[in-house]
């Protein structure tokens, strides 16, 4: 006979909406299962874009017997497994994806055309992309690019005003397992990017650059520099956040990247649960709000932020990322 699934409760300084919350853990079988708080209690696995869930079923009993119980409890597959492998209910997550085998590949057959060129036209302005280290001179660098504006994509940005020593402090507590690198122009960082190994993908973490430079191309450059790392690395695909976040969906679609549709699963644990996933509560008030009443919603606080920050409209932030 096995033995019993381990099970004891942690607590964790995690990195949520670029703050960093004490959130409760429970650890089963040596995996860490997160909870969220609010008025629904859903768990989940920590490091789901890093690790597969090992046995659903012995997770889901031993979650059951948490004091407080989760309401429910979410897990996902990973990339490339599109095809469902478990009859819990299903709702599908859209990822925006490029599958990367060679560079030269990438550069002829996947991005497009004006990607291709925007990628010439940072050479010639004297960008240069490499892999970096996370030192005194890197985080004071991804200072300066984080509070050049207030507003990015029309929505406030997470790390504007934040100090060299919190920046240090949030960004170097995954560095075991990121790649970094860095846009260059004049010795100066001007754009980078942390590129997290998962395994079987890369994900792009962190991917800035300053508005300042937009002209320069970096973003297409630090795409283009990413997929090398990814070939040389044995990446085989490049994750770049949901495919329905339509700020950015031309210049994903423009550098090479296409939608993903993977099954996320969802099991409810307790009655508060159930009923959450039967009104569709279970993904937040926001997402259960009609299409139209969130684009009315986004509009509105687009415009508040332009008319609140006068120097550089969300509007401008928008055209600048998604134009490189």
């Amino acid at each position: 006979m096995s033995a019993a699934p381990s099970l004891y409760a942690v607590t964790k300084e995690m990195l949520v909406d670029g703050k960093l919350l004490k959130k409760e853990s429970v650890l089963i079988d040596g995996q860490a299962f997160s909870f969220s708080r609010g008025p629904l209690s859903i768990a989940s696995l920590e490091e789901e874009w890093f690790e597969d869930l090992r046995d659903p079923q012995s997770a889901i009993e031993m979650l059951r017997r948490c004091k407080p119980k989760p309401d429910l409890f979410t897990f996902c597959q990973r990339i490339p497994e599109t095809e469902p492998r478990y009859e819990y209910r299903i709702e599908w997550d859209s990822l925006a994806v490029l599958p990367v085998s060679t560079y030269e590949h990438w550069w002829n057959k996947q991005q497009s055309r004006a990607s291709r060129n925007k990628v010439r036209k940072s050479q010639k302005a004297g960008v240069e992309l490499r892999e970096t280290v996370f030192d005194d001179a890197f985080v004071s660098g991804m200072v300066k690019i984080f509070n050049e504006t207030p507003v990015r994509q029309g929505r406030p940005f997470w790390h504007y005003g934040k100090n060299a020593v919190t920046v240090k402090r949030e960004f170097s507590r995954y560095l075991f397992r990121e790649c970094l690198i860095g846009a260059y122009w004049g010795g100066e960082l001007i754009g980078f990017v942390m590129l997290a190994n998962a395994g079987r993908f890369g994900i792009l973490g962190q991917f800035i650059s300053e508005l300042k430079h937009r002209d320069k191309g970096v973003n297409n450059a630090l795409i283009a520099k990413t997929v090398d790392v990814c070939e040389q690395r044995g990446l085989r695909f490049l994750l770049y956040t949901d495919w329905r976040d339509t700020t950015l969906v031309d210049f994903k679609r423009y550098s090479g990247f296409e939608e993903m549709r993977l099954p996320r699963y969802y099991v409810p644990l307790t009655r508060t649960g159930a009923l959450a996933l039967r009104l569709g509560l279970h993904r937040g008030m926001k997402a259960a709000l009609p299409a139209w009443v969130r684009a009315l919603l986004r509009d509105t606080r687009k415009a508040w932020l332009e008319w609140t920050s006068p120097r550089q409209t969300g509007a401008e932030h928008q055209a600048a990322d998604v134009a490189q």
